[in-house]
């Protein structure tokens, strides 16, 4: 920017259509809030001060944006008395901290989540080159009721914002309409704002009123026409947040598209703002990619995945599974049915197959957990591989223990591991084993006794019902056919 730039985002507002004990600018669209949004967009440009008005549920609004944007001067709104308020209350929150405010002052809405910071960008510079007293960021739209428009004259400059309720027959068929957005002249800002006053029907002081006060001050006023007039639109109830929703992530997807990601079905994929995908991933039907996930080279993920803040390996392959907080490495196959909880890690070229889950457990390089299995609190080595309906035992009731899985370690299916317990490098274990101490390196460990069958156990205890009629049943068959087989070795020996 050729001047100094000031960014003051209004996040005050009541949002009573949202009907939420959330704040309207809170509200979650494609992996961040609807400020987030606006304050990514807002430090794209690199302003020299960034301020944002809260008020209406500021204990919730105000450490939200601190976090996001640690730099940016807090203006307490204590009643929500229009936006020129607002803009006094900012200013003099910028001259608390920062002294004199100078150069360029754009003001933004923190409820605007499509706003790129490109198109700040060519907003603010557009009006510093034309040198500006005010200039406002216009769009053309093909439904204009309800919105102010833009009145110009014969160069093109603004003349007037009109609003609908005032606008003439001929003025209403105008379609090119103020979004709110301004940029303003700080020198002539800060003279203008005590000039604005509310003598008006709900008692507010109107931004707005700036046109008016530049114009017969014969200063220049101007729109800065955004083609892309869905940046600018707010959401103020459930139903737009979901239809901007809806276009946030088309764009998203279309981007990923573009930089050469594989997106079979964009209807039914959702891709988050902050996730990063490499070129040449697939993304399969019914994927949901969430929060800070990353993706590298090749992977491919669905059809129906939920993957929330995870980290993908080159050539991954991930099938009807749900992760948060995971690492899956490359060349490593997941799924389908499978559950990793957070802190799940799961080595290059490893393996979690059906109806796994796991949690807080580091499973080696090409190790194999492939069928119905829970692994919490474990350690899993090198190309071990867990036998099927396999439990890691982690809680005692009060505190939780790891159990440690040498390398190359060959585990029987149907077996219970109580931690704290080791197993030592090509240790194993027999079917149905219950491992309660350490197995040795090399060492089988079998926790069963000789099987022993109690004949008659069913008559006897389970007389009556259909298991006690069908083991009478089968008696009978066997007796039966033990005696054919009797008479016809008789026969066979020509005696009676």
């Amino acid at each position: 920017m050729a001047t100094n730039l000031t960014v003051i985002v209004l996040a005050a507002g009541g949002g009573t259509r949202m009907k939420s004990k959330t704040a309207k600018v809170l509200h979650p669209i494609g992996g961040r809030s609807m400020v987030g949004h606006v304050l990514a967009a807002v430090r794209e440009v690199e302003p020299q001060r960034i301020v944002a008005v809260v008020g209406h549920q500021r204990e919730q609004v105000a450490p939200h944006i601190q976090q996001l944007a640690p730099e940016a001067v807090l203006a307490v709104q204590e009643t929500q008395d229009g936006t020129g308020h607002a803009v006094r209350i900012a200013v003099e929150a910028v001259q608390r901290e920062h002294g004199e405010v100078s150069g360029t002052v754009v003001v933004a809405y923190g409820d605007t989540p499509l706003l790129t910071g490109a198109s700040l960008r060519a907003f603010a510079e557009e009006h510093e080159a034309a040198q500006r007293a005010v200039s406002i960021l216009s769009g053309v739209v093909p439904e204009p009721f309800g919105y102010g428009r833009i009145l110009r004259n014969h160069e093109g400059d603004v003349e007037a914002i009109v609003e609908e309720k005032d606008a003439t027959a001929v003025q209403r068929e105008i379609a090119e309409i103020n979004s709110g957005i301004l940029a303003l002249d700080a020198e002539f800002l800060l003279e203008a704002l005590p000039r604005i006053g509310n003598d008006n029907a709900n008692g507010e002081y109107y931004l707005t009123d700036l046109v008016r006060i530049a114009r017969d001050a014969g200063l220049t006023v101007g729109a800065h026409l955004l083609e892309d007039v869905m940046q600018t639109e707010g959401a103020n109830d459930r139903a737009k947040l979901a239809e901007l929703g809806r276009e946030l992530n088309r764009r998203i997807l279309d981007r990923w598209m573009r930089e050469g990601v594989t997106i079979v079905d964009p209807d039914t994929t959702w891709v988050d703002a902050d996730v990063v995908l490499a070129p040449d991933v697939t993304l399969l039907p019914g994927t949901q990619l969430l929060g800070a996930t990353v993706v590298a080279e090749d992977a491919v993920v669905g059809p129906d995945c939920t993957l929330k803040d995870c980290e993908i390996g080159a050539g991954a392959k991930v099938v009807r599974a749900h992760g948060e907080l995971a690492v899956i490495g490359a060349g490593a196959n997941v799924g389908p049915f499978t559950y990793l909880r957070p802190g799940s890690r799961l080595g290059a070229r490893g393996k979690l197959g059906a109806f796994v889950e796991t949690k807080n457990s580091v499973i080696g390089e090409g190790a194999k957990v492939p069928h119905l299995s829970y692994v919490g609190d474990a350690e899993i080595g090198e190309g071990t591989n867990i036998g099927a309906g396999t439990i890691f035992a982690n809680y005692d009731g009060v505190q939780k223990h790891r159990t440690v899985v040498g390398r190359h370690a060959r585990t029987g299916a149907n077996n219970t591991f109580v931690a704290p317990v080791r197993l030592g490098d090509g240790a194993g274990t027999a079917g149905g084993t219950v491992v309660r101490e350490d197995v040795p390196p090399g060492a089988l460990a079998v926790s069963g006794g000789p099987q022993r069958n109690l004949q008659g156990w069913a008559e006897r205890r389970r007389p009556g019902t259909p298991q006690a009629a069908a083991a009478q049943a089968a008696a009978a068959e066997a007796a039966a056919a033990e005696t054919r087989s009797t008479r016809d070795d008789d026969e066979a020996a020509g005696t009676d």
